[in-house]
């Protein structure tokens, strides 16, 4: 198992810095989740671990060692691609043996067949063993380059939108089968997405990159309660958060704020408006998620908020209200 850390990482591609001065460090058996929008800088972090591509400045450490150097076959770890990368030659079996044959192992036959008979039974593709890439729905090749991670026993998995290509039902389903795994083999896990849900229902801790920094890195919790900002507040939840223009007001000594374009005030707690009184500023943005909200076509009380809903969107049990 390891304890991977980036230190002060920076990569550029031309004029592109891909990776900005990043520091970041995953736990050992920790599910880690890069996430965020494409472009930003997640599969450029997997492969810096990998070895795939060499950081201008900075360090990468396995365990405390630093491995800037170490070729990326020495490094021990196992990559699933998004395009899973099948050799379309040869049979689920072989392809799942494939990392078990390298020179650099020279286990035999015997302890080969062992090892993948093992991880196709966990991923329940046993079934599928004599078949070639082309005869597999996308669903079970996607087990097989699971699989094919799974088998080597390496230090760490580093995984890059192995979902991706999957419907949404069985993303879903897959979703829960890599839980399942990573709590299986309790290896640390490195998983790139753009889907705030696999962020959310996957990930021990959330790494959310964009433009080549680190935007936040905390629990989904954290992500979802308490972003740091509108960037990663706009990420998470569905719909997105609201976004509203508001202002402070002092009224008779009283402490609160009001919308913009709205009459009524609101009282705040007096933490809430120290934090806002040391920005320095007299007008800020409100985020309010639609799960807080309530609406009545009647008035309810003297601090409800009118607007005018120009159109509902029924989504099964529930409705979007754009208002």
């Amino acid at each position: 198992m390891a304890n991977i850390e980036l230190k002060n990482v920076t990569k550029s591609f031309g004029k592109k810095k891909a990776l900005n001065d990043i520091s970041l460090q995953v736990h050992d058996k920790e599910f880690f989740v890069l996430f965020g929008p494409a472009g930003a800088g997640k599969t450029t972090i997997l492969k810096t671990i990998a070895g795939i591509e060499l950081p201008e400045k900075g360090l990468v450490k396995f365990d405390g060692e630093i491995v800037n150097l170490v070729e990326p076959a020495q490094r021990n770890v196992s990559m699933v691609f998004e395009n899973y990368a099948l050799y379309p030659h040869i049979t689920a079996y072989d392809n799942i043996a494939s990392p078990m044959r390298s020179p650099l192992y020279k286990k035999d036959e015997e302890y080969i067949k062992d090892r993948v008979m093992k991880v196709a039974a966990l991923m329940k593709i046993d079934h599928l063993m004599d078949r070639l890439p082309a005869r597999m729905s996308n669903g079970q090749r996607q087990r097989v380059a699971l699989g094919r991670c799974l088998v080597r026993e390496p230090k760490v998995f580093l995984m890059d939108e192995p979902l991706a290509h999957l419907d949404a039902k069985l993303r879903h389903f897959m979703r829960a089968e890599l839980k399942e795994m990573q709590a299986n083999f309790n290896t640390t896990t490195i998983y790139v997405t753009h889907d705030y849900m696999e962020a959310l229902s996957l990930g021990d801790r959330i790494a959310v990159i964009n433009n080549g920094q680190i935007e936040q890195l905390g629990t989904g919790d954290e992500m979802y309660y308490t972003p740091v900002n509108e960037f990663v507040a706009r990420l998470f939840g569905e719909p997105e958060i609201n976004i509203i223009d508001a202002e402070f007001v002092l009224d008779g000594g009283n402490k609160g704020v009001r919308l913009l374009n709205q009459i009524k005030s609101f009282d705040i707690p007096e933490d809430v408006y120290e934090a806002l009184v040391a920005t320095g500023k007299t007008q800020f943005h409100i985020g309010l998620r639609a799960i807080d909200l309530s609406y009545s076509f009647e008035r309810q009380s003297e601090h409800d908020i009118h607007g005018q809903v120009y159109s509902i969107e029924p989504i099964g049990n529930k409705a979007v209200l754009n208002v």
